[in-house]
């Protein structure tokens, strides 16, 4: 029998270079937005990264980019409230605020949360959505719940297991069978898991292919 939602292969050696040299050249910060009135022009291709808070997505950006200040880690989850808007080659990178167990008070969490519901659902340039869940842990009910929003809004996602590097053999198969698990439940997920570590550069290469291939 088919495997549900195998690991993506390895792209061939023209779509790593196409993915390389779209991550190449200068890599900025454009913005971040706090409400929609202050996003920028819908005029090209975009990417998101969404994650819970403390999911290692701004290694995975700076990693991707190979600027390591680009994106901001923080050691305090949640407290970016702002969607951060990155160019990459004729692309923009778009990273959105860490959900779940967010420091910050109701009613900020609230009204980030309707910023980014009303981005999801009515930005007609944002081709993918790459969900990013921690290896270690697998996917939790968190983020089933950013998977129901990226369903009703019907835009495709892709899962991305990061800290790979911490787990081995049947602890990760454990892992990637419990989010594999999940993922059957939401109809706008992408069919292929992308395996990544930011400290070691595992499937980072295959990442940037895969967003190259997207335009």
């Amino acid at each position: 029998m088919e495997m549900r939602f195998p690991e993506v292969e390895t792209p061939d050696d023209a779509a790593l270079e196409k993915g390389r040299l779209l991550f190449a050249g200068e890599t900025e910060f454009v913005k971040g937005v706090v409400a929609m009135d202050g996003l920028p022009p819908a005029d090209r291709v975009e990417v998101c990264f969404a994650g819970r808070s403390n999911v290692g997505k701004s290694s995975l950006i700076n990693a991707l980019t190979g600027r390591k200040g680009l994106a901001r880690a923080s050691n305090t989850p949640g407290r970016t409230q702002e969607i951060n808007f990155f160019t990459a080659g004729d692309i923009y990178v778009v990273d959105l605020p860490g959900y779940g167990f967010a420091n910050a008070p109701v009613a900020v969490v609230e009204k980030w949360q309707r910023l980014l519901k009303q981005y999801l659902s009515g930005r007609q340039t944002l081709r993918r959505v790459f969900v990013l869940i921690d290896a270690r842990h697998g996917a939790k009910a968190v983020d089933e719940e950013i998977m129901s929003l990226l369903d009703s809004s019907a835009v495709t996602f892709q899962v991305v297991m990061t800290k790979v590097d911490k787990l081995k053999g049947d602890a990760l198969q454990a892992s990637l069978d419990k989010t594999r698990a999940a993922l059957a439940k939401h109809p706008a997920a992408f069919p292929e898991l992308i395996l990544t570590s930011s400290e070691k550069g595992t499937g980072v290469p295959t990442l940037r292919a895969t967003i190259a291939g997207i335009q």
